[in-house]
């Protein structure tokens, strides 16, 4: 046998030994809801470094000692973005300008992040932390211009783009063509650059409605070496046809994104109903970040605007002269605390709780009001969501609905009694509409309200809950 012979042997037997070790590894990933903080509610697409280095600080003080462990950075961490005239708020909604090496990997932009991700990475595994990044789908279109090569093989980017693939709502990237030789070594590249960082966590956006490029990410996590949770988004139109290759990933987003409004809530409640009973150990149905605390850190109200305009009404005043020009920026609207009512947040939470979509932060940490804290910290919350089993729907009548789901050792479990309802609901139940197998001599007891339950005579507010443990 010659030499270039046993190379390549050797060559493919440490890489089947390298990805079986780390489908192993990634195997005990993700065996309850991941639970951590992603920047975009608060940040959107401009989280900075000071804010970056404050909020790590605070998810170490106010979340860690409850079980989150995922500090995650959203998107826009590469992007060099024109800022406001002495300010570090941005001018432009996406970088025109992106920071890539040599070989289009993104790079952390001098803009927001010009001392790298080393200190802050470090400093999160040093708090007993992990780290996460946003990845949008493709390869950068300046990239494709620059026709860079791709590492380690003799193809460019010109040769893996398909340029006829893009996102509707971020014009960065190009899409990949995954019958082309090359493509699988660029998503390679990027995620073991990623796993040369340190990084434990990767969302991957715009990458739902491919599944051949969701393949490709997983499988480029597998040749790294190093377990990541593989996050897919965005949400909305989910396939269920593509679920075989959604579950090569440990999360995935079904709802559009969601924020501190009722629509939000009922979009949960929605795919609550259409994804019922497809999460399971190490793949979890994610409804998206909890939109709590302060938000929109870097989205200033502008004079003039009130902050409750839809984008037309806003686009009007501009056209009438009314408000001076300025770019929408990313996310919802401008900085502001969470609309949420305490009933809104109570629902949200408690939905958060039964459905066993993972916990994900959405608001400034430092800032974050004891409230919300409060809720997203509560025992029985966190209990009840890393038990891991998503609740199902055992009574559904004028708009009151009711879900329930056992603990996985059979003994007790929690219900939620939901009036979907824009009015107060008085409603009188009894055992049978906990479901036919609900034992008749369980105790309850009223999260919400602290105290047992001897009578099952409730009445709840507008879009509110009452949250039981039995």
């Amino acid at each position: 046998m010659n030499i270039n012979k046993l190379a390549i042997i050797i060559s493919v037997l440490l890489a089947t030994t390298l990805s079986g070790k780390s489908r192993q590894l990634d195997a005990k990933l993700a065996q309850t809801p991941p639970m951590g903080w992603n920047s975009f509610d608060s940040y959107g697409v401009y989280l900075h470094e000071k804010a970056a280095f404050d909020n790590l600080e605070a998810f170490a003080k106010k979340l860690k000692p409850y079980g989150y462990e995922y500090f995650v950075i959203d998107a826009g961490w590469f992007g060099e973005f024109k800022l406001q005239p002495g300010t570090m708020f941005p001018a432009e909604k996406h970088a025109a300008k992106m920071k890539f090496n040599e070989f289009g990997l993104l790079q952390p932009s001098d803009t927001y992040f010009p001392n790298g991700f080393k200190k802050l990475i470090d400093r999160c595994h040093e708090l007993g932390l992990k780290f996460g990044l946003h990845l949008m789908r493709g390869i950068p279109r300046e990239a494709v211009k620059a026709n860079v090569p791709i590492k380690g093989t003799k193809y460019f980017a010109q040769d893996i783009a398909d340029t006829t693939s893009i996102c509707s709502w971020n014009h960065q990237n190009y899409g990949i063509n995954m019958s082309k030789p090359g493509a699988q070594e660029f998503y390679n590249s990027l995620m073991n650059q990623m796993a040369e960082w340190g990084v434990d966590f990767i969302k991957y956006d715009d990458i739902v409605p491919f599944p051949e490029e969701v393949k490709a990410a997983a499988n480029a996590i597998a040749q790294s070496g190093r377990p990541m949770v593989l996050s897919l988004s965005p949400g909305g139109n989910v396939d269920p046809n593509h679920l075989e290759a959604f579950q090569k990933g440990h999360m995935l987003r079904v709802t559009p994104d969601i924020w501190d409004d009722q629509k939000g809530i009922d979009e949960c409640f929605h795919d609550w109903r259409k994804w019922n009973g497809k999460s399971h150990t190490g793949f979890w149905i994610d409804m998206d970040m909890i939109p709590f605390g302060q938000l929109q850190m870097m989205s200033p109200k502008p004079a003039g605007i009130k902050g409750n305009e839809t984008k037309k009404e806003i686009m009007d005043k501009i056209k009438a002269g009314e408000v001076a020009n300025f770019e929408l920026l990313a996310g919802k609207g401008f900085n502001r605390w969470s609309e949420f009512t305490k009933d809104q947040m109570y629902t949200f939470i408690t939905l958060r709780a039964l459905s066993a979509s993972p916990l994900m932060m959405g608001g400034d940490l430092p800032t974050l009001d004891d409230f919300s804290l409060k809720l997203i910290t509560d025992k029985d919350v966190l209990e009840c969501n890393q038990n891991g089993v998503m609740a199902s729907l055992v009574f559904d009548e004028a708009g009151i609905e009711i879900w329930k789901t056992p603990k996985k050792d059979g003994k007790g479990g929690w219900i939620g009694v939901f009036n979907r309802n824009n009015e107060v609901r008085s409603v009188s139940l009894n055992h049978e509409n906990f479901g036919a197998d609900f034992n008749k001599s369980a105790k309850l007891f009223d999260v919400w309200n602290n105290k047992k339950v001897k009578k099952f005579d409730f009445t709840i507010h507008p879009n509110g809950v009452v949250f039981l443990k039995y």
